[in-house]
């Protein structure tokens, strides 16, 4: 059975919502008038201090839908009811999506992208995304699981270029990336260990840059999928470096 236009249409704007949590993120990007807001979540248990009536004030005067829904419904939502305050935020973004969307849509195309592999730091992911808008990377995959999810400490450390990037969700990294090599791709991972550099790989295919986790790299699975390992050549001694330094290298590499 194929599924309708209308219900693909559907499918594709819930899949680009991008729902954020925590007062002053949303109130942030309530105030950038730039941002498309689909809907405002706020827990009916909310005090009405100063910053909720200006989250509201701002929702009323976008003619923003807003929901007001009990502390388990709103969890429901956010998913972490540890740290939403009773607020959150769906953001309808053009550039937020799936994987697999990505893919329909560049078949044939030429694309690089950063895939991340167990990057569990929020500060990083925010400087990963922040280099690879600026460098004009085409898209980050990132894991449902595994991963640090997008948060207010994540919104801060990207300065708002989170808005900006192309986030490709998934639910688990190595059949994605097997999907993109299937369709022509070529899947780099970077490792201190490897023969080629970075410099020795060309523009020629669509290439995916792996990034693995802070402590352990590439797991087994990921790495697996991976028809090419590359290193940065570094002077001095030096092993390796943060992984969000290493993503700005990727991402501007071609700048200079």
């Amino acid at each position: 059975m194929t599924d309708s236009p209308e219900y693909l249409k559907k499918r594709a704007f819930f899949d680009s919502l991008l729902t954020i949590y925590g007062r002053k993120p949303v109130l942030e990007a309530l105030e950038d008038s730039s941002l498309p807001v689909h809907k405002l979540h706020l827990a009916d248990s909310n005090r009405k201090d100063q910053l909720i009536s200006r989250i509201e004030q701002l929702a009323s005067e976008r003619n923003i839908e807003i929901a007001y829904l009990d502390r388990k419904g709103l969890s429901r939502i956010s998913k972490n009811a540890r740290q939403d305050q009773g607020v959150a935020l769906d953001l309808a973004l053009p550039r937020y999506g799936t994987a697999e969307a990505f893919l329909q849509e560049q078949h044939n195309e030429h694309f690089e992208l950063l895939a991340l592999d167990g990057i569990t730091n929020p500060q990083n992911l925010g400087m990963i995304i922040r280099s690879a808008c600026a460098g004009g990377i085409d898209g980050i995959l990132l894991p449902r699981k595994g991963c640090a999810q997008i948060d207010p400490l994540v919104i801060k450390a990207s300065v708002g270029t989170l808005f900006k990037t192309r986030i490709l969700r998934c639910e688990q990294l190595a059949p994605v990336l097997k999907k993109f090599a299937e369709q022509g791709a070529r899947v780099c991972a970077l490792s201190s260990h490897a023969k080629d550099t970075l410099r020795s790989i060309d523009t020629a295919a669509p290439n995916i840059f792996v990034l693995g986790n802070e402590t352990h790299g590439v797991s087994t699975a990921v790495s697996e999928t991976c028809s090419h390992r590359l290193r940065i050549p570094m002077q001095n001694d030096v092993e390796s470096l943060n992984v969000a330094i290493t993503a700005a290298l990727i991402s501007f590499r071609h700048q200079f």
